[in-house]
């Protein structure tokens, strides 16, 4: 099924393609119920109709829906539409670590605050 910016998938409404993964496509969207923004991910096709696959990336979206921690997105809801099985989520602005070593190598500095925020996150994983 082709996905176009502008359908709704239940009550969130797609702006833009932001990113895509091996674990499917990621959306910025609005939530018509709650207004405000959300990432939208919607698992590829052979996740979705992989019955074990589909069981635990269920159980992976449970287990991060019971975290709460500011280096990690929450989790809103594991939905069903069109056919399409999605991951409502938050949406982080800014720029991903990829997008960031683009424009050259990380300050001491920085490199620091990044790894003590991602062992911060897997820490409350964990």
């Amino acid at each position: 099924m082709t996905i176009r910016p502008g359908q709704t998938l239940l009550h969130y409404r797609l702006v833009e393609k932001i990113g895509e993964g091996g674990m499917g496509v990621v959306w910025k969207a609005v939530d018509t119920t709650l207004d405000r923004e959300v990432a939208i991910k919607v698992l590829p096709e052979a996740v979705a109709t992989d019955p074990e696959r589909l069981a635990r990336f269920d159980r992976e979206a449970k287990l991060l829906a019971s975290l709460n921690h500011p280096n990690i997105a929450a989790i809103y809801g594991f939905h069903e539409s069109e056919g399409l099985r999605f991951v409502a989520m938050e949406l982080v602005s800014g720029e991903d670590l990829a997008q960031r070593l683009e424009r050259g190598p990380l300050a001491v500095d920085e490199a620091s605050r990044v790894a003590a925020q991602i062992a911060a996150a897997l820490a409350a994983a964990h």
